[in-house]
């Protein structure tokens, strides 16, 4: 019985020896096979280092203002009788926009007129009889005054005449009327909105760390969100002579030609301001560097062998423009770098670059958003 028991529990070991050995040789083989199996090449977009030649600015945001622009008030009251413009119309200098009733002050110059030409003749009457000695000097004095008088009452009721007919003080556009024919209007009532376009104005603000490096006439670009594929190009004008004490901000006015009338009063602008000359850059899209307290890292692609691989390399980096970064230090132009996909390489990882164009990140010094 024990002799049996004995070959039984023999028995059994050797038969779960066998199975633990294949199982174990099994795994090792196994293991020897995933890690000898070749590394599968990670897909990423890729980007060349290239040269553009950029200038050193500043940004900030501003307003435009028209160089002229006014609500044009009644000077004088009455009724309107006549609107001599469309809304929106482009008027010149002087040009007749509204005339009011006149008819009373028309008839009150009537008879000033009148009075002028008896008091000019009476005082003509008296000339010739003065120096025959036959009238007083007084007498004389006093009818040259009451002429005098006559004409200066004329004179003020000719000046509130022209005031019953408003005109365009500047050439430019006008807006939308605030009054209707017939309607009756008193000193300062507000008439017509008119602006003129170009030249513009735009004013907009600097820290004052910025105050030495103003000139009068360097270059500004500004964009507006009516027209954002567009750029206009402009000159500073003049600075506030002063610092805002509550902001440590100066003050600063540009000016743009405007002939196509594309600014307006009132529009919100993004300025950028160039602060020195031009200087030849070298730049990657901001997407292919790692940005990390310890320095910037990108990868770059080499050839080895019949594969692509990639190097990690240190770079120092300057200023941002759009979605491209300035790199100061690291690469040199013709260089591949990758551009997406960094969170998946290390060094000399195999790669394999997708050229598909929608799926290369945005590589623009000058995005334009487009809202949907």
């Amino acid at each position: 019985m024990l002799k049996r028991m004995i070959l039984m529990l023999v028995a059994s070991a050797v038969v779960f020896g066998l199975i633990f050995g294949y199982k174990a040789v099994g795994n090792y083989f196994m293991n020897q096979f995933f890690d000898n199996m070749p590394v599968p090449p990670v897909t990423i977009t890729a980007a060349e280092v290239q040269t553009d030649t950029w200038v050193d600015s500043v940004p900030a945001v501003g307003s435009f203002r028209a160089v002229n622009g006014t609500m044009l008030p009644a000077q004088i009251d009455g009724e309107v009788l006549e609107i001599l413009f469309e809304n929106g119309d482009i008027v010149e200098q002087g040009q007749a926009l509204f005339r009011l009733d006149s008819s009373i002050e028309r008839a009150e110059r009537d008879r000033l007129a009148a009075a002028l030409d008896i008091a000019q003749s009476e005082s003509e009457r008296l000339l010739p009889l003065r120096e025959r000695q036959e009238v007083s000097e007084s007498e004389l004095r006093r009818q040259q005054n009451q002429a005098a008088q006559a004409r200066a009452a004329l004179a003020m009721q000719d000046a509130m005449l022209a005031r019953k007919t408003i005109r365009a003080p500047f050439a430019g556009m006008v807006g939308l009327r605030q009054v209707n024919l017939g309607e009756y209007v008193t000193p300062g009532t507000d008439m017509v909105s008119l602006q003129s376009f170009d030249p513009m104005f735009l004013n907009f603000t600097l820290p004052e760390q910025y105050l030495a490096q103003i000139t009068r006439g360097q270059h500004i670009v500004a964009s507006v969100d009516a027209y954002p594929q567009l750029e206009f190009d402009g000159e500073v004008l003049a600075t506030e002579p002063s610092v805002r004490e509550s902001t440590r901000t100066i003050e600063i006015q540009a000016r743009f030609e405007n002939p196509e009338q594309y600014l307006r009063a009132g529009m919100f602008a993004r300025v950028r301001l160039d602060l020195g000359q031009p200087r030849d850059v070298y730049m990657v899209p901001r997407t292919a560097v790692q940005f990390n307290p310890f320095g910037n890292i990108v990868f770059v692609i080499e050839q080895d062998g019949d594969n692509l691989v990639v190097q990690q390399r240190l770079v120092r980096t300057g200023q941002n423009r759009g979605d491209m970064v300035e790199v100061t230090e690291g690469l040199q132009p013709g260089e591949r770098v990758a551009s997406s996909g960094l969170l998946k390489l290390r060094n000399n990882a195999v790669v394999r670059i997708n050229d598909d164009p929608e799926l290369q990140p945005p590589a623009s010094t000058n995005p334009q958003p487009v809202n949907r």
